[in-house]
């Protein structure tokens, strides 16, 4: 296999553990893989694919923790930004791949929806890179655990580029924390899961009112055998194809029927 150019981002921040063991991992195959490294100055989670459009991107060059053959570009914006200003502005070359992770907690279900390490994968996908994004479904996991994941992640990398999967497909990855009972890894489609959004009413010093969001997860389907939330209940790791178009093409005709002869303005 010819040397791949890999860039790698997250919503934790270019600091947080996670990204750091998963450039350390992929550096170990340098033969294979040529990195880059863009991520937010700091932690962006649950931000979605939100984009800075009212104020300037900054740039900084930082040196990885661990590693000092290492560095990347610290952003003080969103992951989808990262991904943008990377491709667009600060890489020589158009990378063969993104990944986006390792993510501390879950991306389960319709959680990716608010998810800042999903949607920096499809920043990827909407540029025609394959992408992945890979997650630790516990936020108290290990470095031990984290390198078991990305050890995951390059052997699911390496696989994606000899294979005939179209560019148009995200992979979206997690890993249960029991990493050394793992029975497995389980092509999955994503669960529904379902919060009680209990907003926490608070006064602060001053008098004035505010609300603190926390969201306890009430519902999901562990009872789907296809689905993520069940694969991970079971300790296997849940791989989840996931595809950019939304469009619901079922009922373009019923809704094309609908729209037939229906009057224009008042």
């Amino acid at each position: 296999m010819t040397q791949k150019h890999i860039l790698i981002t997250n919503d934790d921040g270019i600091h947080a553990e996670g990204i750091q063991r998963l450039s350390h991992i992929l550096y170990k195959d340098k033969a294979k893989y040529n990195l880059s490294i863009c991520a937010p100055d700091r932690e962006r989670s649950a931000i979605g694919h939100a984009i800075t459009m009212h104020k300037p991107l900054r740039v900084e060059k930082i040196s990885h923790s661990f590693n000092p053959e290492l560095s990347g570009w610290s952003v003080n914006g969103t992951p989808s930004d990262c991904v943008k200003l990377a491709v667009e502005a600060i890489l020589a070359d158009k990378p063969d791949m993104v990944i986006s992770g390792i993510n501390r907690g879950s991306n389960l279900g319709s959680d990716v929806l608010y998810s800042g390490t999903v949607s920096a994968a499809v920043e990827g996908l909407i540029m025609g890179i394959p992408s992945i994004a890979v997650s630790v479904t516990d936020r108290k996991c290990d470095q031990y655990t984290f390198d078991f994941a990305a050890r995951f992640t390059a052997n699911l990398a390496e696989r994606i580029f000899s294979s005939d999967l179209p560019v148009s497909t995200l992979i979206n990855v997690n890993v249960p924390p029991d990493v050394n009972n793992i029975k497995g890894a389980r092509v999955t489609r994503l669960g529904i899961r379902r919060y009680r959004n209990a907003f926490e009413k608070r006064i602060d010093p001053r008098g004035n009112i505010y609300y603190w969001l926390a969201g306890e997860l009430v519902e999901d389907d562990p009872e789907e055998e296809d689905s993520d939330t069940k694969a991970v209940s079971e300790n296997y790791i849940s791989v989840t194809p996931i595809q950019f178009q939304l469009t619901h093409q079922d009922i373009m005709p019923d809704l094309s029927n609908l729209l037939h002869g229906i009057p224009l303005g008042n």
